[in-house]
């Protein structure tokens, strides 16, 4: 039984819809670097640094970490909420984990920007 306390000023229809959001996000994401290099010749660090160099590329990349954040915070609270019963075990676990997807984004962010 799911009680109050579970759900912070959230609710099933917010979960769904960033989960299907952050996942057409993290597949366009895909698809675009498959697509890259499927058509890149010779893939050299000139050229990955080239496609890294831009602003577009620069901001998809960094809604991809978000998404990527976003999407794992979503799942691994559903997944700990029903595998996970006692609660302060599970505040843990949530907590160790929601700073280590923030912290792959600021290290994502910082490799981004440095090019």
């Amino acid at each position: 039984m799911v009680t109050n306390q579970a759900s912070i000023k959230r609710n099933g229809v917010q979960d769904f819809v960033t989960l299907r959001t952050t996942a057409a996000v993290i597949t366009a994401f895909s698809f675009f670097m498959a697509w890259f290099f499927i058509t890149t010749d010779e893939l050299t660090f000139v050229v990955w640094r080239g496609l890294f160099a831009g602003l577009g590329m620069k901001v998809f990349t960094f809604a991809t970490l978000v998404s990527i954040m976003f999407h794992v915070r979503v799942g691994l609270w559903q997944v700990l909420t029903d595998y996970v019963k006692s609660a302060g075990l599970r505040s843990v676990i949530q907590f160790v984990l929601n700073i280590t997807a923030f912290v792959y984004v600021a290290v994502g962010l910082f490799v981004l920007w440095s090019i």
